[in-house]
């Protein structure tokens, strides 16, 4: 199956009342593991890279995995998304690689630290519509801005400072015509988001919900929403790390999200946390091995584990046969 176009995976799970997991991806070993659960799960699923691995893994190595995955996995839909693009000029490079689905985030300015104005925001996300929709390709805005930084990405803080006015948002997606919207309910990137389970003093669920019903054909996306399972923690530690108590976004709540509009779940932090346990494990319990295969593979294993498990709870599971995939050609012909 060739890649395709994200916006047709959200009109699906729209459809369907499920969200698709979108997972982050640096290296071989992970498109391996997420492929192979979106195969055990009989998932669609998203791929993304940040800028960070863009650069980590230089465009085209990362360019080429991703044609071997839908070469190697032909009955899955495929997307290729640039997460957090920063400016117009990378997600245009985005395009014209051949990624079927960008991220602008105008809701920080190109430094990817700053946060931007909603005027800025607007005419940067809107001028990527423009590029992206005349090849078929899906457009990701964010209107607020997220907590953390990740990959060299983010404002820092709580992730309360910046908010989404659901005002805002409606206006937001009426200016840009966008295709999905990430927003800011108090999440944050990496691994410490809470310092106790979240309620809604943090977490504010109640502002998604009202965006909901203020945009209810608008595919809204959660990012920062690794739920940083206590197991995954307690390996590493139990291996040598040390890791400091933290709490993610729960399971619970993202299918809250899910059952309000929520069509795209950003996970990262899982995988990087399921890796590092797995690998710190071969080298405790197996010093004399030095063989990268020996600790690679468990270290695949084990995220394709947590892949699987969130595509089940996200509900995507069971979907990957329900429509055939429509060339990017065509998508671009449906926005005209």
């Amino acid at each position: 199956m060739p890649l395709v176009s994200m916006r047709q995976l959200l009109d699906e799970a729209s459809k369907g009342g499920y969200g698709v997991g979108a997972f982050n991806v640096n290296n071989m070993e992970q498109i391996q593991a997420i492929m192979e659960a979106a195969r055990e799960t009989r998932s669609p699923v998203i791929i993304q890279a940040s800028r960070g691995a863009r650069s980590y893994s230089q465009d085209k190595f990362l360019y080429h995995l991703m044609l071997a995955a839908a070469e190697l996995y032909p009955e899955i839909p495929l997307v290729m998304h640039l997460d957090h693009g920063n400016s117009v000029e990378t997600c245009k490079s985005a395009i014209d690689l051949g990624f079927t689905s960008v991220m602008m985030d105008g809701s920080l300015m190109p430094d990817g630290k700053t946060p931007s104005t909603f005027d800025y925001n607007v005419h940067a996300t809107k001028e990527v519509v423009a590029l992206a929709h005349a090849k078929g390709v899906t457009v990701e805005g964010e209107i607020g801005v997220l907590g953390g930084i990740e990959d060299g990405h983010g404002a820092g803080g709580t992730g309360l400072e910046h908010v989404t006015d659901p005002d805002q948002a409606v206006e937001f997606v009426e200016k840009t015509g966008l295709d999905a919207l990430a927003i800011a309910i108090g999440t944050s990137h990496g691994a410490y988001k809470f310092s106790k389970k979240p309620d809604g003093s943090v977490l504010k669920m109640d502002v998604l919900i009202k965006i909901h019903q203020r945009l209810p054909k608008t595919h809204l996306v959660m990012h920062g929403s690794s739920s940083v399972p206590k197991d995954l923690q307690d390996v590493i530690n139990q291996y040598g790390g040390k890791l400091k108590p933290t709490w993610g976004v729960p399971v619970e709540e993202i299918q809250l999200g899910i059952r309000n509009g929520v069509r795209k779940i950003n996970v990262d932090t899982d995988n990087r946390l399921a890796i590092t346990g797995a690998i710190r494990k071969v080298f405790v319990e197996t010093p004399e091995k030095f063989d990268p295969r020996d600790y690679l593979k468990p270290a695949r294993e084990a995220m394709k584990k947590v892949v699987a498990q969130r595509m089940t709870q996200f509900g995507q599971a069971g979907h990957a046969g329900d429509y055939q995939p429509i060339p990017l050609a065509q998508v671009a012909g449906q926005y005209n």
